[in-house]
């Protein structure tokens, strides 16, 4: 993601230096292919929503579409009655589509739906008998990620470099909170998925690992597999309404404090690096379903495995690096 990526951005120079993003304009008119990559984006970001520690925040961000995300949910409001009314009837329904930029919508989340329907099994799986093979991959995907967001940041200021270590912090103090172990109502699971989706959005603080600290997690997960349509309705209502008003704030700060932002938010992701640590270990010093604690390679008990977890982060460095020139490049011919 580059700053001239950013919807409506100048090309010049000088929007490099500045620290604020142009308004953007939502009256996208987007190819075949390009929603198509549109909805890949969304199956990407769905599979890193289902890791507890890994952000779909994080895949948005590197993929070029965050900002139009952001732009797209919050223009989502009580404005857009006025705007229906104006045309009326088709036409002002068109022009509310429009407005929100709902194909575009659309068509991430049809990708997100997609992921957690047919990945959400798999990869609760991997999780479950062999995390350090997962974890590997994701802590690949996450030093690339941060490598990447720190090179578009041109200048460093004392306030840039404050609100990364922020981040950072903010991330690691998060990723260190302790389980609750509820049974949750429907009312608590509207409000895990209110914060969850808060944290979905950031990139580098994952809405899964919320819901696990809130003690959703198995829950939700468990409803998508057994499509208990109940519990799904009610997090998902829960995650409408903390995104709709989220993503307000967030488009604030990405409009007037584009790069201090994105400092902030790459602090966050360095943060879950915590999280995503291959070689964990449980209380009693084994691999057993607890199994939370970091420790050094050599520690690990069955050995460091060099070769499998080094190679697995490489995948997910080149994966995550060639998504970002995948991003880059569609910015490039067709600006969101």
């Amino acid at each position: 993601m580059t700053t001239s990526q950013r919807p409506g951005a100048n090309t010049s120079s000088s929007s490099v230096t500045t620290d604020t993003a142009p308004a953007s304009d939502l009256s996208h008119k987007d190819s075949s292919k390009q929603l198509l990559g549109v909805y890949i984006k969304g199956i990407a970001m769905g599979a890193a929503d289902i890791v507890p520690g890994v952000s779909g925040g994080t895949i948005a961000l590197i993929a070029g579409i965050y900002e139009r995300l952001i732009n797209a949910i919050s223009s989502i409001g009580p404005s857009l009655w006025g705007v229906f009314r104006q045309e009326g009837g088709i036409k002002g329904l068109l022009a509310v589509w429009r407005q929100v930029d709902a194909t575009f919508l659309l068509c991430l989340l049809l990708g997100i739906v997609t992921s957690f329907a047919t990945l959400a099994g798999i990869i609760k799986g991997l999780l479950d008998n062999e995390p350090l093979l997962i974890w590997s991959f994701f802590f690949g995907l996450v030093v690339a990620t941060i490598v990447i967001l720190l090179s578009e940041i041109k200048r460093w200021t004392i306030a840039r470099v404050g609100l990364f270590a922020f981040g950072l912090v903010a991330a690691v103090a998060i990723s260190s909170l302790p389980l609750l172990n509820t049974a949750p109502s429907l009312p608590y699971l509207f409000f895990a998925g209110a914060i969850a989706i808060c944290a979905m959005i950031l990139p580098g603080i994952s809405g899964s690992f919320i819901l696990l600290l809130l003690g959703a997690y198995n829950a939700v997960l468990e409803a998508v597999d057994t499509m208990n349509l109940t519990v799904i309705f009610t997090v998902v209502a829960g995650m409408a309404t903390g995104l709709l008003l989220f993503t307000r704030v967030l488009k604030w700060l990405l409009s007037r404090y584009y790069h201090a932002t994105l400092a902030l938010l790459t602090g966050f992701i360095a943060g879950s690096l915590v999280k995503v640590w291959p070689w964990k270990i449980d209380a009693l010093g084994g691999l057993g379903a607890e199994a939370v604690n970091n420790v050094a390679p050599w520690q690990y008990p069955t050995g460091a495995h060099w070769f499998t977890t080094l190679s697995l982060m490489l995948l997910g460095a080149v994966l995550v690096s060639a998504l970002s020139l995948w991003g880059r490049r569609s910015n490039h011919i067709d600006p969101l």
